[in-house]
């Protein structure tokens, strides 16, 4: 159990790093950007307490608003994402399942967690930039941001566990 605690700890520190210093500044064709801080969000296990998540997600959120300067919308954006973490998760695990089932390739099969991954990122592009934006008068670069954000982020992310299932 400590173990795994250590092992969250040392995630977050590390997809805040990653974040901050690589990823906010990739921007394909002016409007895809990774977010690949939400797996720390996709990966709590199937019984951890709603408020361990939520409390982790929002000090996330407040880390990448710190270091992005976009005050506000990643942490509102992951707190929304982790209070629906457990109901997205609910659909892609079979009742039988063990209660500390951690979510990803290897425990879900590939085609459950694609879809639990595209999911989580669809929702939370969707909501983050429509925090970001806070307006539809330009619709389409906002359809633009949110389809190709949500995509580049469901790549990485599958790459990402991929690679950690096989170790």
């Amino acid at each position: 159990m400590q173990f795994d605690i250590i092992k969250r700890i040392l995630l977050f520190a590390v997809l805040c790093v990653v974040q901050a210093l690589v990823l906010n500044h990739i921007h394909l064709f002016g409007c895809a950007t990774p977010l690949l801080y939400i797996w720390f969000i996709m990966l709590f296990r199937r019984n951890t307490q709603p408020w361990i998540i939520l409390v982790s997600s929002f000090l996330l959120g407040l880390c990448i608003d710190t270091f992005s300067n976009t005050p506000g919308v990643a942490a509102g954006s992951a707190t929304f994402l982790a209070a629906m973490q457990p109901y997205i998760l609910g659909l892609f695990i079979q009742r039988d399942s063990p209660d500390d089932l951690e979510p990803g390739i290897k425990s879900l099969g590939f085609s459950s967690f694609f879809l639990y991954a595209l999911i989580c990122s669809l929702v939370y592009c969707l909501l983050f930039f429509t925090l970001e934006t806070f307006n539809f008068f330009n619709w389409l670069q906002w359809v633009e941001c949110v389809g190709g954000s949500t995509l580049i982020t469901l790549v990485l992310i599958l790459v990402i566990d991929n690679l950690r299932g096989r170790s």
